[in-house]
């Protein structure tokens, strides 16, 4: 798919184009209270929680800031995807939260029937796991179980007759105050009470123990039910072979943030790309049509499915080494096959229709507004076929090209989550024309899009021909022979 679709780029580039606007949810401003052992009960943003209609201005929220309007997010992953089997396996739930300027972390999460906000399956966690708590409502909406500082209620689960649960952070000791996701499970309903909202609330704190300059984040993930006796497969997957991106490296290594192709037969019922409905905001979703694929157990951001072939974007994970991945449909899971993590594998646009005369040119945008589409791609005026149009580069000119896998950026950006902000490659990049340096304006995650990264260069005062493009990442050269053409 990766081969095809980036292929395409040279003739459609909206097919290159992946990223997608995020339809932003409003939700009620929460109180995430600003107690590090955790919030009260009825704080996840759900339409009944106790403080979900509130403004943040009761006493003890953390305060200064808007809602939502920190510069980070709060978001989960769920290993089954978006859909569940009435009575079926416990889904693995992970909750991370990002933050530009505060380090300290904690949530709390509800899941409700679309239908009543009537509480919907369980939450649960391993009895050793300390940072954790299952707090209760009673049936006038009043707290069961609240948290207080050193107090010590086991919060593994609620009565039947609760009428609403919530999973939150819990910190007895500063210890364990939170500096990494939240993983645990949820088990579903036994019977159909069609779509789950999960609502989930995250705060980001500074820790100097007073509300001020802490940051609230809320998002909201709806499940959908799905009978076993739908599933249009018959045999379980099997994976033969994965690499990153062809058309930008093809490497048999990746890295968080990477996009990886995963090739062999029965992978999926369908083939279609993930589209505007698939996303719950900004977030990108880990199921397509019933298909995940897990990273050393974590779930990927699923771009693309196919019976013979699946593309996807792989979690942030500090692991390296060989990691298993696996592919899960209703007919089954796939074969576990290793692949090499590591901290970087970039790679710069070029597919194989860029390949000319045995010379690889790297893709690269002109902006011009004379052109149909409004943008040439650098090349020799020859190969215009309009309204595809190729044109040298001239020096000083700005041109535009794009990239996979280089790392993590600043303000940081998780991987599945559609870049809102500009920013910059906590890995320096370098780019010349052979010899000569180029200036490189902007370095980094391209805002409206998922893992797509984005470099502005400003082309060096060259005499006319086809220049090698020799680009660094942290001073270690990219394994990519590349050139683009100058002309005066």
């Amino acid at each position: 798919m990766f081969e095809d679709e980036w292929g395409d780029f040279a003739l459609n580039k909206r097919k290159f184009i992946w990223g997608l606007t995020g339809t932003f949810v409003a939700v009620a401003p929460v109180a995430l209270w600003a107690y590090y052992y955790g919030p009260n009960p009825g704080a996840s943003g759900a339409p009944k929680d106790q403080y979900g209609a509130k403004s943040c201005a009761a006493s003890g929220c953390h305060t200064g800031t808007a809602v939502n309007g920190g510069g980070g997010n709060v978001t989960a992953t769920f290993s089954g995807g978006m859909t569940y089997t009435p009575g079926g396996a416990p889904i693995t739930i992970t909750v991370t939260v990002t933050d530009p300027k505060n380090s300290k972390y904690g949530f709390q999460m509800s899941s409700r029937a679309s239908s009543n906000d009537a509480q919907a399956g369980t939450f649960s966690y391993a009895a050793t796991v300390q940072n954790l708590l299952i707090l209760c409502t009673d049936a006038t909406d009043q707290p069961m179980n609240t948290p207080t500082s050193g107090a010590g209620n086991d919060g593994i689960s609620c009565p039947s007759s609760t009428p609403l649960e919530f999973i939150s952070h819990y910190y007895p000791s500063a210890a364990l105050v939170g500096t990494a996701p939240y993983t645990f499970t949820w088990t579903p309903p036994s019977s159909n009470v069609g779509n789950i909202i999960f609502y989930v609330a995250g705060n980001a704190v500074n820790g100097d123990g007073s509300a001020s300059g802490d940051h609230v984040y809320t998002a909201q993930y709806t499940m959908t039910p799905v009978a076993a006796s739908t599933c249009s497969l018959s045999t379980a997957p099997a994976v033969t072979s994965i690499n990153s991106a062809t058309d930008f490296g093809g490497w048999a290594n990746f890295a968080s943030g990477s996009y990886l192709e995963i090739k062999g037969s029965n992978l999926a019922p369908d083939s279609r790309t993930w589209t505007g409905a698939d996303f719950a905001g900004n977030n990108a979703p880990t199921m397509l049509d019933g298909v995940t694929v897990s990273i050393n157990s974590k779930p990927a951001y699923v771009y693309y499915i196919s019976p013979t072939q699946i593309d996807v974007q792989a979690p942030d994970d500090s692991t390296t080494g060989n990691v298993p991945i696996m592919v899960t449909t209703c007919a089954g899971t796939s074969n576990s096959t290793s692949v090499q993590k590591t901290a970087l594998a970039a790679g710069m646009q070029a597919p194989a229709s860029f390949l000319v005369g045995g010379t690889q040119y790297m893709v690269a945008l002109i902006t011009d507004s004379t052109k149909p589409l409004g943008y040439a791609f650098v090349g020799n005026t020859s190969l215009s076929v309009p309204p595809y149009y190729y044109q040298p580069a001239k020096p000083g000119q700005s041109i535009t090209a794009y990239g996979l896998g280089f790392g993590p950026v600043t303000p940081s950006n998780a991987s599945g989550v559609i870049t809102t902000v500009g920013n910059a490659t906590t890995n320096g990049v370098a780019l010349s024309f052979g010899t000569t340096p180029a200036t490189i304006s902007y370095a980094g995650l391209a805002p409206g899009f998922v893992g797509l990264y984005q470099f502005n260069i400003t082309v060096p005062a060259l005499a006319n021909g086809d220049y090698p493009i020799n680009i660094t990442v942290g001073g270690t050269p990219l394994n990519q022979k590349l050139s683009l053409t100058v002309h005066n």
